[in-house]
């Protein structure tokens, strides 16, 4: 329970789950562990491995673990959190990115003891009749008692009906797997009761559900997201992953190690008074965090020379090693910076260079129609991302 409680928001509830974990060490059976994804981009950050993170921590003690790939649900749009109606995505996009997913979910689950679930399998096996029966389980009332839908209603704001069946279908993926326990985000927490609920009506004992936090991104403030340009990609190249790491706060930092790290609470709170003593300087433990998250997803020696690679730039100002190439056949210094993708967008390229934060060799840019000289020349954009340029 310990290990289980760690990280967690909410467990409904501890003592029903108590009851079923001391029944299966008596039985040797099991339990079955739920968590959904909805494979709406092709891409996972850190905030998404919190709740894999989770689902390890099960695997770990002998449990079954279900990893449910939402294609079917991701088609009608998750609307948790949403203050309007999500535009749904073609089964091909689902289906492409569910690929990209299981890819990336085994560099932290062991593929031999996960199972990989499509909730497709049974939605579209059910008929018209099925899913009118699904539909009546639930009244309108009881789902405008969801704040999302609750604040769009009174705000005048529409609700698509399909909406009101994404609670359902998620329910009933629990009934079709038999789930004892499933996870999700606190932002899940009414589609995990409505589980619970469909599993009595259905005969079932209802499932626990643990909710864990939502991550917050790079900022501190809001929940890691690729819009917000605020998250860390686990698909990221490790230097640049290492170097999103280190600009997080030392307070954000303490929260990474709870909920991302595999150390454990004994060790998280040693380094909290080592740090408080003046033993341990929070670059250092920074360090060890960012090396660890990079080595889980990398190797181990990618993580060593992620950490390398930074001591050399930050520390002794030298150039990383793993510079790209780029020959720059007459292109202005914007068009480089665009074509590198050191810059999401042109405008965001010059608002860098104004605030200094692009040098050639050394030297401050701020005009970037300029055309490098013939030669090799070191391009650096912003603290982490450097080019080495061959012109002429």
């Amino acid at each position: 329970m310990e290990l289980i409680r760690r990280g967690t928001e909410e467990i409904i509830s501890e003592e029903e789950l108590s009851k079923k974990l001391e029944e299966s060490l008596k039985t040797g059976v099991p339990l079955r562990i739920k968590a959904g994804f909805d494979p709406t981009a092709p891409d996972l950050h850190l905030g998404h491995t919190v709740l894999i993170q989770k689902l390890k921590h099960f695997q770990e003690l002998g449990h079954q673990v279900i990893f449910l790939i939402g294609d079917f649900t991701g088609m009608i749009g998750d609307p948790s959190g949403k203050s309007e109606t999500r535009k749904a995505l073609t089964k091909d996009a689902v289906l492409k990115n569910a690929e990209t997913y299981k890819e990336q979910v085994f560099k932290i689950l062991d593929p031999s003891k996960t199972e990989v679930a499509f909730n497709s399998t049974w939605m579209e096996a059910m008929s018209a009749v099925g899913m009118i029966k699904l539909a009546s389980s639930y009244t309108v009332a009881r789902m405008l008692e969801r704040d999302d839908f609750s604040k769009r209603y009174k705000d005048n704001k529409p609700i698509s009906i399909h909406e009101f069946l994404y609670p359902l279908v998620q329910g009933y993926d629990s009934v079709a797997l038999k789930s004892d326990v499933e996870l999700g985000g606190t932002d899940q927490k009414f589609n995990l009761l409505v589980g619970r609920e469909l599993q009595k009506d259905h005969g079932q004992r209802p499932q626990n559900a643990i909710t864990v936090p939502i991550l917050e991104g790079l900022d501190g403030v809001n929940k890691m997201s690729k819009s917000l340009n605020n998250y860390v990609g686990i698909s990221e190249q490790p230097s640049e992953m290492f170097g999103k790491l280190m600009s997080i706060t030392d307070e954000l930092m303490m929260r990474y190690y709870l909920l991302l790290s595999d150390l454990s609470i004994a060790e998280i709170e040693q380094m909290k008074k080592d740090i408080s003593s003046g033993a341990l300087h929070p670059m250092e433990a920074k360090k060890r965090l960012a090396e660890e998250i990079v080595a889980r997803y990398w190797g181990e020696q990618a993580g060593a020379d992620a950490r390398e690679n930074f001591e050399k730039i930050f520390s002794n100002k030298e150039n990383p090693d793993d510079m790209p190439e780029f020959k720059s056949g007459g292109k202005t210094l914007l068009d480089i910076i665009r074509e590198l993708d050191f810059a999401p967008s042109n405008g965001e390229a010059k608002r860098t260079a104004k605030q200094g934060g692009v040098y050639l060799d050394n030297e401050r840019i701020e005009n970037l129609d300029i055309t490098p000289s013939a030669g090799e020349h070191i391009l650096k954009v912003g603290k982490r991302k450097f080019a080495r340029i061959i012109a002429g």
